[in-house]
């Protein structure tokens, strides 16, 4: 309004300090009467007397209204006027049928890919929640210092555990627990495998899993001892209750007694196996685990309630210096501790510290909820604001008639809330149809948890942040629109929430192409570790553990699995061909420093080796049985002849230990760890067989099932007690990467599904910017405008903002890929290309949505569209 027309103060002032509010709303017809009066009197413009008596005329029937007894008395938050919003509501969504689809739809996808993550997440922060005592169990890692340098061990010597306990008063219990090994178990004529730990017997009185027969403190009493799940017990003994007490033979080779039946353990937990047998039982198989020097289990340990944990690790830092572990060796050991319950997102190492795992993807899937709840919420508001013309004549006379703009934004706020409503509950029926399909992708067992209130409360805290994300800037908007100029109709010509929609389109397209590219990044990334050369050919390439008769049976074996047609090559290893993690530090050379530490990679290899492995030889040879002295010979790769500095490496002598070997190959660099680990020093030798060990066996290509037929039946004539099961090394190595493999995938459903809901927004505003424009594209065809010209005029301003999100985008995918790259010791280049093949994904799909209502909106008969002139 301008200044010359500014209502008389003593008018303004009685209008606004008027008490009663009834007598208020009765005054706002005679206040406007005198308005128009003054304006006459003192000769101001015609067209401001026509606006007072447009809104007179207009408020006249509502004011006689709001005198009668059906009508609410007040403008306020009353039963009645909240009724009456949602009424205006329904009928603005059935009004605009096709605006309504798209707003709710948006939402709805938004939504339901939020709470389908959040409940991952909340599956993903539940696991170990269940132990009743989570808050007090921990576990020790080790801390080397040597060089100047740190690293971190998760792996402890195996008398810890008892140590502990003796040296620091404020533990109560411990156990070591060490790492999972199928073993063969047989009852009778029943032979099946099945995944085995050993433990203390304070394991189930620390941790709570559930016993169905057998107590905590005797289900691991003594040496012959075995606790088995649910499963084990149905498949041996028919059900929990008979197989107490019963015997059960393990490896073919003792005698064990059940003496507890534990429930099958759940996804929910990190400590996965199918039985249990006692630590005095592992160290009666594996001696050395009984010696400082050796690495072996992990180890748990549970405090007192009143304990403080940061002393207690202060204790227990220095504890290995009495036991002299690090006597005579380079180095230094201290132990920390990790809360038990952080034990499965944050399992990584660090900088010698607990740090990073699967809680970066619960961090990713985060940020990745947040930004498609928010691309589907800029929708509603891009679509909220840029209609307001539509609902810009109600605004102004409810705020003439007495609304104040919180009233307003209110009204608003709940329409807002409605449509969110309807989003939800339609989000929650799609995540009910595709949890199946997301369990599978994820390898999770979840279900929507309906009868637990912390699900309602997931529900209403994405619904109450949904609406007020979505509503809170179109509410504001709307609420503060001028009466005056929005019934002058100078209101289409304001161009201030232009500015921000155009701000909300950029920032959501930016989201969509951050996804696109980090898609695009994740897929290259996880073939390159999938197809790179590792040094040797991993297809074709079968092994399967030595165990049972196996053992002792050996150069049987070799020699009969060599006549098999379909076999080139048998030979043995202590590790598998895909993994080998194992490390020692006792290898000196001459000219070693002897405060630098440096871990090798120890796996005991047979003859034929590198035959069967196809790898190949830098210098020297293979191990030979025509050679007596290779019994003391080794062979060691690229990466540690670079470590020892050795110009002429073959024939010369090393330390290992007390004992000295000689070198009497050099292998080519590759890689028995997964990339993301860098190749380290590795050294191989003549070893015995191990029951730990494996036979590796390389097959002719396409002959693999025939051949695996009959290398099994070989076995199995060999080894009658012990199932044939085995791996392939391709297969073995690709679920190294099972975890990528998810996170691209998710990727990619993610950026389709943000560009979707970008594109309903973009189809959206194209349809109302096409309505608006309606009469222009009339007068354009008369003139003789063509249909692409016009599809190019509407599409214009459209892809200038795409253009710019993907300008302002790219710098910033570039940083988060590049952050996530670091995980992996080999990694590829980020090039341009793959920025651009993001925009032209992004440009593509927004020039479809466009057109489409661009070419409806060009090809209308224009007569139509001038009629109403």
């Amino acid at each position: 309004m301008n200044a010359h027309t500014k209502p008389p103060r003593w008018a303004t002032w009685l209008l606004t300090r008027w008490s009663h509010p009834d007598a208020r709303e009765e005054l706002q017809g005679d206040m406007l009467e005198m308005y128009a009066y003054w304006l006459q009197r003192r000769g101001k413009p015609a067209a401001d007397r026509k606006y007072c008596l447009v809104v007179i005329r207009l408020l006249r029937p509502f004011a006689r209204r709001r005198r009668t007894a059906d009508y609410p008395e007040t403008y306020s938050f009353s039963p009645a006027m909240i009724q009456n919003y949602f009424k205006i509501a329904f009928r603005n969504l059935l009004k605009s049928k096709t605006f309504s689809a798209v707003n709710i739809m948006g939402l709805a996808l938004g939504m339901a890919c939020s709470l389908a993550i959040l409940l991952w997440i909340r599956d993903e922060r539940g696991v170990d929640a269940f132990h009743a005592n989570k808050d007090q169990l921990y576990r020790i890692y080790m801390r080397e210092y040597f060089s100047g340098k740190v690293q971190g061990v998760i792996w402890t010597p195996g008398p810890l555990a008892e140590e502990l306990k003796k040296s620091v008063p404020e533990i109560e219990m411990t156990t070591p627990f060490s790492w999972t090994v199928p073993q063969t178990f047989s009852v009778g004529t029943k032979t099946h495998k099945q995944a085995t730990n050993w433990a203390s017997g304070d394991f189930f009185k620390m941790f709570s899993f559930k016993l169905l027969q057998g107590t905590p403190d005797g289900a691991l009493r003594d040496p012959g001892s075995i606790a088995i799940s649910r499963n084990m017990a149905e498949v041996f003994f028919g059900s929990p209750e008979q197989a107490i007490g019963k015997a059960i033979r393990y490896d073919n080779r003792k005698e064990m007694t059940v003496t507890a039946v534990f429930e099958n353990i759940g996804t929910n937990s990190t400590l996965q196996f199918d039985c249990l047998m006692t630590w005095d039982a592992y160290i009666d198989d594996n001696g050395w685990a009984k010696d400082w020097g050796n690495t072996d289990p992990l180890t748990f340990f549970k405090l007192r309630k009143d304990a403080d944990p940061a002393k207690v690790e202060a204790k227990m830092r220095h504890l290995l210096d009495k036991t002299n572990r690090d006597a005579g060796k380079p180095y230094k050991t201290q132990l920390a501790m990790q809360p038990f319950h952080e034990y499965y997102l944050n399992s990584n190492i660090k900088d010698a510290k607990m740090d990073g795992g699967r809680i970066e993807y619960v961090r990713l899937f985060t940020f990745v909820a947040v930004f498609i709840l928010l691309i589907a919420c800029i929708n509603f508001m891009n679509l909220a604001t840029a209609r307001s013309t539509r609902r810009a004549k109600e605004v102004g006379v409810r705020k003439v008639v007495g609304a104040m703009r919180s009233m307003l934004a209110g009204q608003f706020m709940g329409e807002a809330l409605l449509i969110t409503l309807l989003s939800a509950g339609l989000a929650v029926l799609l995540v009910a149809l595709l949890l199946p399909s997301f369990n599978s992708l994820t390898g999770k067992q979840m279900v929507l948890p309906v009868s637990e209130p912390s699900f309602w409360g997931i529900i209403a805290g994405l619904l109450i942040v949904t609406s007020l994300v979505a509503g809170s800037y179109p509410a504001m908007f709307l609420s503060s629109l001028n009466p005056v100029r929005i019934l002058k109709g100078a209101l289409k010509s304001d161009s201030s929430s232009g500015w921000v929609r155009q701000g909300l389109v950029v920032f959501q397209f930016g989201l969509s192409v951050i996804l696109i590219v980090g898609m695009i990044i994740i897929y290259r990334q996880v073939g390159f570790v999938q197809n790179k050369n590792l040094g040797f050919d991993r297809e074709n390439l079968v092994y399967f553990p030595i165990e049972g008769e196996l053992f002792n049976k050996f150069d049987i074996l070799k020699t009969e699995l060599s006549r098999i047609p379909g076999v080139k090559h048998v030979s043995h290893m202590t590790a598998t061909p895909a993994s080998n993690g194992n490390g020692t530090d006792g290898i000196t050379w001459p000219g070693s420093d002897p405060n630098d530490q440096v871990r090798f990679t120890p796996v005991g290899v047979g003859y034929d080796f590198i035959k069967t492995m196809d790898l190949k030889m830098a210098l020297g040879r293979d191990f030979s049985r025509d050679f007596p002295t290779d019994s003391s010979g080794v062979i060691v790769n690229e990466t540690a002849v670079k470590v020892m500095g050795l110009k002429e490496p073959v024939g010369r002598e090393i330390k290992w230990g007390k004992s000295k070997v000689h070198i009497v190959g050099v292998l080519k660099d590759f890689h028995f760890q997964s990339l993301h680990t860098a190749i380290r020093p590795l050294i191989a030798y003549l070893g015995a067989r191990q029951p730990s060990g494996n036979v590796v066996i390389r097959i002719e290509a396409g002959k693999t099932p025939e051949t695996l037929v009959t290398i099994g039946k070989v076995t199995r004539k060999l080894n009658p007690n012990v199932p044939f099961t085995y791996a392939f090394t391709d297969q073995e190595y690709a679920r190294q990467y099972q975890s990528e493999q998810i996170v691209g995938k998710l990727a990619g459903y993610f950026a389709f599904l943000a560009i979707f809901i970008s594109c309903l927004g973009l189809f959206g505003l194209a349809a109302f910017t096409a309505e608006q424009r309606t009469k222009e594209i009339g007068v354009r065809k008369v003139l003789g405008a063509s249909v692409a010209g016009i599809v190019a005029l509407l599409s214009r301003d459209f892809l200038k903002l795409v253009v710019m999100a993907i300008v302002l985008a790219s710098p910033v995918a570039w940083y988060i890929m590049k952050q996530w790259l670091q995980g992996f010791a080999y990694q590829i280049d980020i090039e341009w290309w793959m920025f651009a093949l993001a925009g032209v994904i992004a440009v593509l799909i927004a020039v479809f949505t466009i057109s489409f209502q661009s070419i409806k909106a060009a090809t209308a008969n224009p007569v139509r569209s001038l009629r109403s002139e």
